[in-house]
């Protein structure tokens, strides 16, 4: 698998130390919305970033409304995943669990495209926007069908036109009350896309899974995220308690930076490259 990068001639200092604390180690790999943004997903916590409404999960169950204009804008969100492809930093992480040096990638994507990529071992701690949950009798769906009913269920409305997606599923929709929603052809109940909203917890089991993996390196390698969410802060901890080197990958300030052995301040892409091609020279 080729990342389609070469290494630049001249390495950084703060990317040489990276390299040289990587080397012959197992590396666990926790990463953030900044390893996507070039596959063309926006980074809503970024430097720069819109200001968000998000759509918490109480807001979800309380109101039909709510649950209308969400899927509304997630349908369109979901589109943009599904037609995005992994990019360098995806492909580059790929190639690092395949030659060994990587354990397994956790991350707080719900894009899905780590697994696109290649890797075998992807922890998703937020969910994937892949997959559809029923609230009532916990029956998963895929969700290419799930948009097909929807679509089916609207034909009168262009859902191109008709709804101006916002970050999060703050979206506006020209007649929201028209909508018509999919319910579970099992139960009846509920369908809520497969992803931790605002108010949710990460799963006790995910979140173990992850702290297994972190337990089971050497190197905690963090990349494209700022650490806002506490899952990602939970498991800095749990590195820093091990006393594993932390390296952090990101541009702009991140919430680890104090607790990094090094930071470096650079895109996801271009690093992730620089490293695979180091470690195997």
């Amino acid at each position: 698998m080729s990342t389609g990068i070469e290494a630049p001639a001249a390495v950084e200092p703060r990317l040489a130390e990276a390299i040289e604390l990587l080397r012959g180690t197992r590396i666990a790999v926790l990463t953030g919305a900044g390893v996507s943004t070039d596959s063309g997903i926006p980074d809503y916590r970024g430097e720069g970033a819109p200001v968000r409404t998000p759509m918490t999960v109480q807001s979800f169950l309380a109101s039909e409304r709510a649950r209308k204009r969400y899927w509304a804008g997630s349908h369109l969100g979901w589109r943009n995943f599904a037609s995005a492809a992994p990019n360098r930093g995806h492909l580059a992480l790929a190639e690092l669990e395949a030659r060994g040096h990587v354990n397994g990638v956790i991350t707080q994507n719900v894009d899905g495209l780590h697994r696109r990529a290649g890797n075998q071992h992807v922890i998703e701690l937020h969910g994937s926007m892949d997959r559809v949950l029923c609230l009532t009798c916990g029956q998963r769906f895929a969700r290419q069908a799930i948009a097909a009913r929807l679509e089916t269920l609207n034909p009168e409305i262009d859902l191109e036109t008709a709804i101006r997606p916002a970050p999060d599923g703050d979206v506006e929709v020209d007649d929201v009350d028209a909508m018509v929603i999919p319910a579970c052809t099992v139960c009846g109940g509920i369908l809520k896309p497969d992803v931790v909203f605002f108010g949710e917890f990460v799963p006790a089991d995910v979140f173990q899974a992850a702290a297994s993996l972190v337990q089971g390196a050497d190197v905690l390698l963090v990349a494209g995220s700022s650490l806002v969410v506490n899952s990602g802060m939970r498991l800095i901890e749990q590195a820093r308690r091990k006393r594993l080197p932390i390296i952090v990958v990101n541009r702009g300030v991140t919430k680890g930076d104090v607790r990094a052995a090094v930071k470096i301040e650079a895109g996801a892409s271009e690093t992730l490259a620089a490293i695979v091609t180091a470690l195997d020279s």
